[in-house]
């Protein structure tokens, strides 16, 4: 049995510049300096535009400049949730190949079958404020109301389908590669599995006990457990338990063909694939330095990143499994991590996002720092249809945020009954949320 741990959806750089002891680099220009954002006295990136180099013309479209605006950590698969009307009357979501991006932007319907787009605003200094009461269902001013009745404002957004199922708040979405099920993984114990063509739960995997955390790479589906890590292949229907965390499972990531588990005891457990042996999953090595829960883990270049309730962000070197720094920036627990060009992003309950680079030394330093007003959650990033870096910012005030990096203007924003505790993103512009009541959302980012 072949259980090679390969990259699947992946939004690191390979060899990022947020290596360890790794050299300055040579005439990159700070984006953030850029946008006036760089508050680092030196900065280990051009502040300054360097000369313009004589370009030959037989040449220059092998330059990075010239090529395709893509940003390499916010990946891609071509496979998309798109709705559809049926000669019953019913609405199918389908996956279906998408050529390109030249689509009408009004072509996406929701769940029930009609288009739903957001208030078309193009700058949120002053967004309008959802109507709790529509949320709950029970507005009835109608029109007449001064507050949204709407999912979501801002340009570029679509809401696809709500897939309602799940008691407790979802902790864990998943898309395996090459299948046409959605995993969702929640507090309530159980693993729901979504048809990609229907919308309608197509399996319900009762665990018996909470799920912290779900993630998937290649064939295999992990799921993390009080005391343990559940992997199972989608394949081969093969089950395994790795009994060794202490407390709850919190977080996952694959990395260097390991899989890395953070527990309630603030320890990192280390698994290496063994194809051909009768438990396919051996341990190879524990990481310990945090003094109380892990929240968070993310990977760059050949460094492991983990937060801990403890208030720090620590960094590891995975090929060693050795902790080579410890972050202090944060004054209450960092939530997630996200690895995005040179730069590591880092969100906390003390209502910050920071924006960490390597210095000459190699010791990572805070280049920027974003204020919300709200305690942060969940951080992701993908490339909208033009390729601008889009980041969501999932708050604790049932909302979140569609920031454009490295500006950080913000370009929409998505309510919620309760606030979103995971995102996932999809292929084509797709992307899932999961919020406090359970309510698995669809939504699709389009070009601005």
């Amino acid at each position: 049995m072949d259980v090679k741990l390969s990259r699947g959806l992946s939004y690191q750089r390979e060899g990022s510049s947020l290596l360890v002891g790794g050299q300055p680099s040579s005439g990159v220009l700070c984006r953030f300096n850029m946008v006036g954002k760089c508050n680092r006295n030196p900065c280990r990136f051009l502040h300054i535009q360097p000369p313009t180099p004589t370009i030959n013309p037989e040449t220059s479209s092998d330059l990075p400049e010239n090529r395709p605006r893509k940003n390499p950590n916010f990946s891609s698969r071509k496979n998309v949730w798109t709705s559809s009307g049926s000669e019953d009357g019913t609405t199918r979501i389908q996956i279906r190949k998408i050529p390109n991006y030249n689509r009408p932007k009004n072509s996406l319907a929701s769940s029930t079958g009609s288009v739903e787009s957001g208030d078309k605003i193009s700058t949120l200094k002053t967004p309008p404020k959802v109507c709790q009461h529509w949320l709950s269902g029970n507005c009835v001013k109608g029109d007449n109301c001064q507050f949204i009745h709407s999912w979501f404002c801002g340009n570029g957004i679509s809401m696809l389908a709500k897939l309602d199922g799940h008691k407790k708040a979802i902790s864990g979405i998943a898309l395996p590669l090459g299948s046409d099920k959605l995993y969702s993984g929640s507090r309530d114990g159980i693993v729901r599995l979504w048809d990609c063509h229907t919308g309608q739960c197509a399996g319900v995997i009762n665990l018996g006990d909470e799920v912290g955390c779900l993630i998937c790479e290649g064939p295999w589906v992990f799921i993390g457990m009080p005391n343990a890590v559940k992997a199972w292949n989608i394949e081969s229907s093969a089950e395994f338990s790795l009994n060794e965390p202490v407390g709850q499972v919190y977080c996952m990531v694959i990395a260097n063909e390991m899989l890395f588990a953070g527990a309630q005891d603030g320890g990192i457990l280390a698994w290496k694939g063994s194809p051909g042996t009768e438990n396919p999953f051996h341990l190879a090595g524990s990481l310990r330095g945090h003094s109380h829960v892990v929240t968070c883990l993310t990977v760059g270049g050949k460094m492991l990143y983990s937060g801990s309730m403890d208030n720090t962000i620590r960094v590891w070197d995975v090929d060693t499994l050795q902790s080579v720094m410890t972050l202090d920036g944060h004054t209450d627990a960092p939530m997630s991590l996200l690895c995005w060009d040179q730069y590591l992003l880092s969100c906390s309950l003390d209502q910050t996002i920071k924006v960490w680079v390597a210095a000459e030394g190699g010791n990572l330093e805070v280049t920027y720092t974003h204020k919300e007003k709200h305690g942060v959650l969940v951080l992701s990033g993908m490339n909208d249809a033009d390729g601008q870096p889009v980041l969501l910012c999932a708050c604790n005030d049932n909302s979140t945020r569609l920031y454009e990096l490295p500006s950080f203007t913000e370009r929409g924003r998505i309510f919620s009954k309760r606030e979103v505790r995971e995102i996932q993103i999809g292929p084509d512009g797709l992307f899932f949320t999961g919020d406090g009541t359970g309510m698995l959302s669809v939504w699709k980012l389009l070009a601005k």
